[in-house]
Formats: C-alpha cells, structure tokens, sequence
C-alpha cells in the first residue's frame, strides 16, 4: 500500500508505471482507458479537463487549451490565463496533470499514492528541475527523485534485457531531446556523458511541416492558416496527423479549408523529410558530441536505444544507423520505457526505505539483475562569477566553472577564491549554471552575499558546490585564514516559485474539480 510510482511527465503525453506484484514494471491504464495520457489542460468554465477530450479540443476552444507546457517549466515570465482570466505558471499546469496521472492511478490501483519518480530531460537545469519538483508537491505528490530520462529509458531497456555493454540512448520526445551514453555492467549502470536540447522535439517538426502546409494553402489561393488561434491549431493537428501517417506510408493528402477556399493538398514523406532536414541534423550532431565527451567512437557502441514518441518517424532510424553503423533495439516502446524505467526506479526507493526500515512487503523485480544501480552525471556546469585575474577593472567578470558538466553526481567540489581589495567585509557568491568561461553564456541561478573579516587583498576563501542526486544546487563557503565556516545556503532559483507561492498553489489545487 502506497508504494512510489514512477511518471514520465511529457510535453505531449504523460504516462504512469509501477512494478506490480510480479515484479515486473507495467503501464498503469488511465481512466479512459489510454496506456498515455495527452499532456494537455482545457478550461471549461474555469474548470480543468485533461487528456483527450482537451486535445480534441484544442482546434474548437483553442484559447482555452494549453498544451506544451514542458517547455516552459522554470520561466518565470510565463503565463496561461483563461478566457474567465484565471492566470496559471508552468507548474500549476503541469500540477493538474500531474493530479489527474494521481487520481487514475488511486482509482486503478484502489488506494491512495503519494510519492512518485518523475522524469525530467536530461539536459533540464536547476529552473526546470526545481519547477517539476514543485509541480509534484502542489499535486500532492512528494517527489521521491527526478530521474533523467535517458537514464530512466535506459534503465527498463536492462532491467528487461539483461544486456551488459555501452548503451546509447537518443531520446527525441514531442518538445525536447537528450543524448545519452552509459556503460551497462552487471546491473551497473554507470552514465558516462549527457547532452541535450531542451527546445527540440516533435514540436519543432510539426512547426516547419505547418509552415510548407501553410505556403502552399497560400500558393493555391487561400489565406494564411497562421493568423488566427483556430485555424493555426486545425492545421496543427492536420500537420501533425500528416507526419504520424508518414511513418508508415510514403504519401498522404492533407484537407486544409479556410476563408472559403478548401484544397487537398498532396504530401510525401521526402518532402517532409526535406523541411525538416535541419532538425535532424541537430540531433545528429548533439548525438556525435556525447560521443566524444564520453570518450568514445562509434565503433565502441554496443546498443542503441531510441525513446520518445518522435523516434517513431523513419528518418531518425535511417540516421542513427547510418551514422553509428549500428541497429537500433526493437525490443522497447519508445511511447512507454521513459515510464517503465520510472517504476523500476520508485521501486528501488521503495527498497531503500524498507532497508531503512519501512514496509518489507515488497515484489522481487523480476529481472536477471536483481538490484540495479544508477550512477548518473551532472548535465550543465555550475560555476560562480569571479573579477578576472589581473583585470583593470572590478566589472571584468569570468565565469569559473566548479563542477563541470559530466560530473558523476552526487557530486561535491570547492574552488579557493581571493578577496579584490583591503579590508574588503563583503563576499558576493554568485552561482551560475553552464559551461564556458565567458559570462554572457552562462545562466546565473542564484546569489549571496556573506559578511567577512576585513583582511588584506588576496585573503583566500573556498566556495563549495553540491549538486545532490537530483542535480539541485547546495553552496559552503569557507575562511581558509581563519578555517572556519562562513555560511551555506541552497540555491532558491529565481525563475522558480517560492515556499508561499507553492503553498497558495496547493491549497488552489485542492478545490479544482479536475475531470
């Protein structure tokens, strides 16, 4: 009773697991009888439905869908507001997802769930990490880890096969796309790099197809299907039906209407191909970087494991076996592992508490590698402002890269830093996330500012970075004179909602009928 699932909550869709009674990690079906959930809201008279009947009904009430929410996780400046003007953040929409994946899991299962795994991008920083995070607690949730999806894929794909070897996982989901390679021994899974794109995803494909769609409507003599909510989201789904029927035939034919024009306007695999020959070529090459950074060629890939929905298109299997020389796996549901490998993940943190002297009726995962266990890397560099050395002037500034990207995590490492002038009594941390020295292409994710002894210029001190299992930010700070500690603190992102705001959240989300 009330053991931990795990949720890959997806920019298009959602879906929840667990390992059952058996052993084995399963797909929970949802109330309506679905294996994925869409990861879409509609309003209806200010009341949230999700799922289908909100996809269908993006085209018909397209001001009061949202969909694609993922991708705004940890901006601060984003906002849904319906048309009764009930305004949402990022993660009170994805809350109500997450709060109907609960409700159909409790209704499934017969009994309350309170703890979950959730999946995140590998490549997501501290913002959007944090912002899941939240997300889960306003739907009642407490989030037990946020696990990488790459990992989490990677994780079934052994679990089920028993496979020992370097796995390459290229995970190309409706908004976003990781890269991930890992070596995979004995039930040891040790991630070896990570890279990513969290702007890249089916999204993106079906963007441009809607573009050559909407230029060819003009070419026949309609109007632009881009200037309006509603007929931008009918060819949304049109573009987007097109590109799921050309994963299985060569052509189709699209029915676009609009300004009393209506034409059937014919569409080939190659053409599409063609539009979106970019895209691919970005995931190509995010795919050869992780290669290298994990010191690697590909002759030394041994399996090739494709997950998330966009996967299913030809054209990506064609190039990663071009260019690996290697066969993907057939053996997983690229809609379903990120899932699957979520439960396998809750049920080891259902294990560790049980060692820790919790609930000891637990199902033996039925799996050739009894008690898996997951080494995963840092996916972004944290790294603090510093006054260059030998600089003219105080607002030479360089970013100092602590923990690179890469990382083994959890992972803890310091840099000694000097005061710039006499008898200076404050030290200003400022905590940046990325990977170049140059400060214009990092993000700063938080700050503070520490009383210090008024010493000579050059007095030393030692800031200490912590990323934890989850890859958020905890910051030491030391006097190396005196050998004392300064102060600590845990980095309270500034795009992420703050203990008030997440608390005013939840008790909204208790009242929302969520259908």
């Amino acid at each position: 009773m009330g053991h931990t699932i795990g949720i890959d909550l997806g920019t298009t869709y959602s879906a929840a697991a667990r390992v059952n009674e058996l052993g084995k990690p399963e797909i929970i079906v949802n109330r309506d009888g679905e294996r994925l959930t869409p990861s879409v809201v509609l309003f209806q008279d200010e009341l949230p439905i999700v799922g289908t009947m909100a996809k269908r009904s993006a085209v018909t009430a397209p001001l009061d869908v949202v969909q694609f929410v993922k991708r705004s996780m940890g901006d601060a400046s984003w906002k849904f507001e319906t048309t009764g003007g009930t305004s949402y953040r990022p993660e009170e929409i994805s809350a109500i997802i997450l709060r109907r994946i609960k409700d159909d899991v409790e209704l499934a299962l017969g009994e309350p769930v309170t703890d979950a795994v959730v999946t995140v991008p590998a490549y997501f920083d501290d913002a959007p990490r944090r912002a899941t995070i939240d997300a889960g607690r306003i739907a009642g949730l407490n989030v037990a880890r946020v696990l990488n999806e790459p990992t989490a894929a990677a994780l079934a794909y052994g679990v089920e096969t028993a496979v020992d070897g370097t796995v390459l996982v290229y995970d190309l989901g409706g908004g976003t796309f990781d890269v991930t390679v890992m070596r995979v021994e004995g039930g040891d899974f040790d991630v070896l790099a990570t890279h990513g794109d969290r702007n890249l995803g089916g999204f993106d494909f079906d963007n441009l197809l809607m573009r050559l769609l909407d230029e060819r409507f003009q070419a026949a003599g309609g109007p632009s299907l881009l200037d309006g909510a509603e007929a931008e989201a009918d060819l949304r789904e049109k573009a987007e039906i097109a590109k799921r029927s050309l994963t299985t035939v060569e052509q189709t034919r699209v029915v676009l209407s609009a300004g009393g024009v209506s034409k059937v306007l014919p569409l080939t695999r190659a053409e599409f191909e063609d539009v979106t020959s970019s895209l691919l070529s970005r995931t190509r090459d995010i795919a050869e970087i992780v290669v290298g950074d994990a010191g690697l060629d590909w002759g030394r890939i041994d399996h090739l494991l494709l997950a998330g929905g966009s996967t299913r298109m030809p054209m990506v299997r064609a190039m990663i076996t071009k260019v690996s020389g290697t066969e993907p796996s057939r053996s997983v549901n690229p809609d379903e592992v990120v899932a699957l490998g979520a439960a396998i993940q809750a049920h080891l943190v259902d294990v560790e508490s049980a060692t820790d002297g919790g609930s000891a009726h637990l199902p033996v995962l039925a799996s050739a590698v009894t008690m898996p266990r997951v080494r995963d890397v840092t996916s972004q560099g944290l790294g603090a402002l510093a006054v260059r050395r030998g600089a003219a002037s105080p607002d030479d500034v360089e970013n100092v890269v602590i923990i690179p990207a890469n990382t083994k995590i959890p992972a803890k490492r310091g840099q000694v830093f000097q005061t710039i002038a006499a008898d200076q009594t404050k030290l200003k941390v400022e905590v940046t996330q990325g990977d170049d020295d140059d400060p214009a292409y990092v993000r700063a994710i938080g700050e503070q500012t520490f009383d210090i002894p008024a010493y000579p210029v050059g007095a030393p001190f030692e800031i200490v970075y912590a990323y934890d299992i989850d890859q958020t930010v905890f910051i030491e700070v030391h006097d190396k004179t005196s050998g004392a500690q300064i102060g600590t603190f845990q980095v309270d992102n500034v795009a992420t909602m703050d203990e008030g705001e997440v608390a005013t959240a939840t008790d909204r989300m208790r009242l929302l009928d969520i259908s």
